[in-house]
């Protein structure tokens, strides 16, 4: 099991079950919801994920059709999105994460809108657009579970 929480507390969260995907978002959804270059999202399985203090506190906020954005209603940290064409999968901003997840980033996508005042400068490969199609993505490493995981917006 890894745990999660906002800065504040109010909201805690716990991921059971299989990392799907670590990867860095450069979207421009991402970017203005990180306030940063990129965000860091890691995907796990929906039946894996819980809310265990606070569910009350969260804002959902549908940021494009059929994505929806999880953020604490005190502090405003942003936990997580649930995307309507990935059913079986959660994004959860790494950064929320209170426990090393064992797993590393594999990838950068979106890298076709990343800011233009940020330079790529690992060897992690890189996606002009989203999630790529199964098969063609990378992997988690070693299928890593929790008990032992943002999701890239469409272009405006």
């Amino acid at each position: 099991m890894i745990t999660g929480s906002c800065h504040c507390g109010a909201v805690k969260y716990e991921i059971h079950g299989q990392f799907l995907m670590f990867a860095y978002c450069h979207c421009p959804d991402c970017r203005k919801y990180s306030g940063s270059a990129f965000s860091s999202i890691l995907g796990t399985e929906s039946a894996g994920f819980k809310i265990v203090v606070g569910e009350d506190r969260l804002i959902e906020y549908q940021s494009s059709p059929g994505k929806h954005r999880f953020f604490c209603g005190t502090c405003g940290c942003r936990i997580y999105l649930r995307a309507e064409h990935r059913p079986g999968m959660v994004f959860v901003r790494a950064g929320s994460l209170d426990d090393d997840p064992h797993i590393k980033p594999q990838a950068h996508y979106w890298t076709s809108a990343r800011a233009p005042w940020h330079d790529i400068t690992d060897s992690l490969p890189q996606y002009p657009e989203g999630l790529p199609s199964q098969g063609s993505a990378p992997k988690a490493e070693a299928q890593q579970t929790a008990g032992g995981d943002g999701e890239p917006a469409p272009q405006p």
